[in-house]
């Protein structure tokens, strides 16, 4: 995937590539909440749309931040599993969460469902 970025600043370049609504709260869910299935990403509270979903995840795994792999014998059914890659944005999203609970009102961390 060839990407163009708008500077040469490493934030303007992160945010080119992750800077859109959905991208960080689908890593969220795969990091803290364990999520792996496309139809897992859909139960969020935020209410992603299919189509956008699936525009995500095909560039995550185009990123390298994501690998996909088959979990049944159904060809299109995928798990989808962060790289190492994908792993190093923990403490991107650790201090955006901490952030967010010490500065807006009323938030709190999602409890993960067994």
């Amino acid at each position: 995937m060839t990407q163009t970025y708008r500077s040469y600043c490493p934030i303007a370049c992160s945010l080119d590539l992750m800077g859109d609504r959905w991208t960080l709260l689908i890593i969220r869910d795969m990091m803290f909440l364990k999520k792996q299935r496309f139809e897992e990403f859909l139960e969020s509270p935020e209410g992603i749309s299919t189509n956008i979903l699936a525009s995500r995840l095909k560039s995550l795994e185009e990123m390298g931040l994501v690998e996909k792999q088959p979990y049944s014998s159904h060809s299109r059914r995928m798990s989808y599993h962060l790289t190492d890659l994908g792993k190093s944005l923990r403490p991107v999203l650790k201090s955006m969460m901490v952030w967010g609970l010490r500065h807006i009102p009323e938030t709190a961390v999602p409890e993960r469902e067994e």
